[in-house]
Protein backbone atom coordinates (compact mmCIF):
# COMPACT_ATOMS: atom_id res chain seq x y z
CA UNK A 1 0.00 0.00 0.00
CA UNK A 2 1.74 3.61 -1.07
CA UNK A 3 0.61 6.41 0.98
CA UNK A 4 -2.24 9.38 0.38
CA UNK A 5 -1.29 11.24 -2.50
CA UNK A 6 -2.90 14.50 -1.12
CA UNK A 7 -4.25 14.54 2.55
CA UNK A 8 -8.31 14.91 2.04
CA UNK A 9 -9.31 17.77 4.38
CA UNK A 10 -13.21 16.46 5.10
CA UNK A 11 -14.39 19.62 7.26
CA UNK A 12 -13.31 21.67 4.24
CA UNK A 13 -16.00 20.07 2.31
CA UNK A 14 -14.20 20.48 -1.12
CA UNK A 15 -14.69 18.58 -4.28
CA UNK A 16 -12.61 15.43 -3.51
CA UNK A 17 -15.14 14.91 -0.93
CA UNK A 18 -18.26 14.92 -3.14
CA UNK A 19 -19.28 11.07 -3.84
CA UNK A 20 -19.65 12.28 -7.93
CA UNK A 21 -16.97 13.71 -8.32
CA UNK A 22 -15.41 10.40 -6.74
CA UNK A 23 -17.10 8.28 -8.70
CA UNK A 24 -16.34 10.40 -12.30
CA UNK A 25 -12.92 10.50 -11.26
CA UNK A 26 -12.18 6.64 -10.91
CA UNK A 27 -13.98 5.73 -13.73
CA UNK A 28 -12.45 7.82 -15.86
CA UNK A 29 -9.20 6.50 -14.82
CA UNK A 30 -10.32 2.81 -15.02
CA UNK A 31 -12.03 3.35 -18.52
CA UNK A 32 -8.67 4.78 -19.60
CA UNK A 33 -6.85 2.27 -18.85
CA UNK A 34 -9.52 -1.15 -18.90
CA UNK A 35 -10.10 -0.82 -22.55
CA UNK A 36 -6.63 -1.90 -22.84
CA UNK A 37 -7.43 -4.87 -20.90
CA UNK A 38 -10.59 -6.05 -22.62
CA UNK A 39 -9.11 -5.15 -26.29
CA UNK A 40 -9.01 -8.55 -27.55
CA UNK A 41 -12.70 -9.63 -26.21
CA UNK A 42 -15.13 -8.63 -29.53
CA UNK A 43 -17.62 -6.03 -28.03
CA UNK A 44 -14.68 -4.32 -24.95
CA UNK A 45 -16.53 -4.33 -21.95
CA UNK A 46 -19.92 -5.14 -22.82
CA UNK A 47 -17.96 -8.08 -24.44
CA UNK A 48 -16.12 -8.98 -21.35
CA UNK A 49 -19.37 -8.01 -19.01
CA UNK A 50 -21.27 -10.66 -21.52
CA UNK A 51 -18.60 -13.44 -20.94
CA UNK A 52 -19.04 -12.81 -17.14
CA UNK A 53 -22.21 -13.18 -16.73
CA UNK A 54 -22.70 -16.36 -18.98
CA UNK A 55 -20.16 -17.98 -17.15
CA UNK A 56 -21.52 -17.48 -13.61
CA UNK A 57 -24.89 -17.22 -13.64
CA UNK A 58 -28.24 -19.54 -15.09
CA UNK A 59 -28.46 -19.58 -18.72
CA UNK A 60 -31.26 -16.31 -19.21
CA UNK A 61 -32.75 -15.29 -22.47
CA UNK A 62 -30.54 -13.02 -24.45
CA UNK A 63 -32.71 -10.14 -24.20
CA UNK A 64 -32.87 -10.92 -19.91
CA UNK A 65 -28.98 -11.06 -19.89
CA UNK A 66 -28.94 -7.60 -21.66
CA UNK A 67 -31.36 -5.67 -19.24
CA UNK A 68 -29.34 -7.60 -16.38
CA UNK A 69 -26.12 -5.79 -18.06
CA UNK A 70 -27.90 -2.27 -18.98
CA UNK A 71 -27.45 -3.42 -22.57
CA UNK A 72 -30.05 -1.81 -25.73
CA UNK A 73 -30.98 -4.69 -27.38
CA UNK A 74 -29.61 -3.74 -30.63
CA UNK A 75 -25.72 -3.27 -28.66
CA UNK A 76 -26.44 -6.77 -26.86
CA UNK A 77 -26.92 -8.51 -30.44
CA UNK A 78 -24.49 -6.93 -31.98
CA UNK A 79 -21.99 -7.94 -29.07
CA UNK A 80 -23.32 -11.62 -28.93
CA UNK A 81 -22.89 -11.83 -32.83
CA UNK A 82 -19.30 -10.87 -32.25
CA UNK A 83 -18.72 -13.27 -29.81
CA UNK A 84 -20.47 -15.86 -31.53
CA UNK A 85 -18.36 -14.67 -34.84
CA UNK A 86 -14.77 -15.27 -32.85
CA UNK A 87 -16.42 -18.68 -31.35
CA UNK A 88 -16.46 -17.20 -28.02
CA UNK A 89 -20.09 -17.67 -27.39
CA UNK A 90 -22.76 -19.70 -28.84
CA UNK A 91 -26.68 -19.39 -28.64
CA UNK A 92 -28.93 -22.06 -28.11
CA UNK A 93 -32.85 -22.53 -27.72
CA UNK A 94 -34.40 -21.90 -24.51
CA UNK A 95 -35.78 -25.22 -23.24
CA UNK A 96 -38.64 -23.48 -21.53
CA UNK A 97 -39.65 -21.42 -24.63
CA UNK A 98 -37.86 -22.03 -27.77
CA UNK A 99 -38.79 -18.81 -29.29
CA UNK A 100 -36.14 -17.21 -27.22
CA UNK A 101 -32.15 -17.99 -27.15
CA UNK A 102 -30.05 -17.96 -23.94
CA UNK A 103 -26.00 -16.84 -24.50
CA UNK A 104 -23.26 -19.98 -23.22
CA UNK A 105 -19.85 -19.52 -23.45
CA UNK A 106 -17.55 -21.58 -25.23
CA UNK A 107 -14.14 -23.46 -24.17
CA UNK A 108 -12.79 -20.66 -26.09
CA UNK A 109 -14.71 -17.76 -24.53
CA UNK A 110 -13.78 -18.91 -20.88
CA UNK A 111 -10.28 -19.31 -21.77
CA UNK A 112 -10.08 -15.32 -23.44
CA UNK A 113 -12.39 -14.54 -20.29
CA UNK A 114 -9.48 -15.91 -17.72
CA UNK A 115 -6.79 -13.94 -19.99
CA UNK A 116 -8.84 -10.87 -19.67
CA UNK A 117 -9.93 -11.48 -16.13
CA UNK A 118 -5.89 -11.41 -15.59
CA UNK A 119 -5.32 -8.34 -17.24
CA UNK A 120 -8.13 -6.56 -15.81
CA UNK A 121 -7.05 -6.92 -12.39
CA UNK A 122 -3.71 -5.60 -13.17
CA UNK A 123 -5.33 -2.34 -14.14
CA UNK A 124 -7.46 -2.22 -10.89
CA UNK A 125 -4.67 -3.24 -8.70
CA UNK A 126 -2.71 -0.27 -10.38
CA UNK A 127 -6.16 1.93 -9.73
CA UNK A 128 -6.85 1.05 -6.14
CA UNK A 129 -2.99 0.97 -5.15
CA UNK A 130 -3.24 3.39 -2.48
CA UNK A 131 -5.70 1.32 -0.97
CA UNK A 132 -4.25 -1.95 1.50
CA UNK A 133 -5.74 -5.43 0.13
CA UNK A 134 -9.07 -5.02 2.68
CA UNK A 135 -9.52 -2.01 1.83
CA UNK A 136 -9.68 -3.00 -1.79
CA UNK A 137 -12.28 -5.49 -0.74
CA UNK A 138 -14.12 -3.67 1.04
CA UNK A 139 -14.57 -1.34 -1.90
CA UNK A 140 -15.43 -3.75 -4.27
CA UNK A 141 -18.03 -5.01 -1.72
CA UNK A 142 -19.49 -1.62 -1.38
CA UNK A 143 -19.77 -0.77 -4.80
CA UNK A 144 -20.98 -3.97 -5.44
CA UNK A 145 -23.81 -3.03 -2.97
CA UNK A 146 -24.66 0.56 -4.39
CA UNK A 147 -24.62 -1.03 -7.61
CA UNK A 148 -27.37 -3.50 -6.90
CA UNK A 149 -29.44 -0.90 -5.41
CA UNK A 150 -29.13 1.66 -8.23
CA UNK A 151 -31.54 0.46 -10.51
CA UNK A 152 -34.28 1.32 -7.74
CA UNK A 153 -33.63 4.44 -7.35
CA UNK A 154 -35.88 7.09 -8.70
CA UNK A 155 -34.73 11.09 -9.96
CA UNK A 156 -34.37 13.60 -7.71
CA UNK A 157 -36.69 16.75 -8.23
CA UNK A 158 -35.48 18.56 -5.63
Amino acid sequence: MSTERTPIDWRAAGIETELGWSLQAMYAGFSRTAAGAVAGVPGGARGYQVLVAVTTEPPTSQLALGQRLGIDKNAMTSVVDALEARGLAARRPDPQDRRKSQVIATDDGRALLATARISLRTVEATLMRDLSADEQTQLRHLLARVALGAGDTEACTT
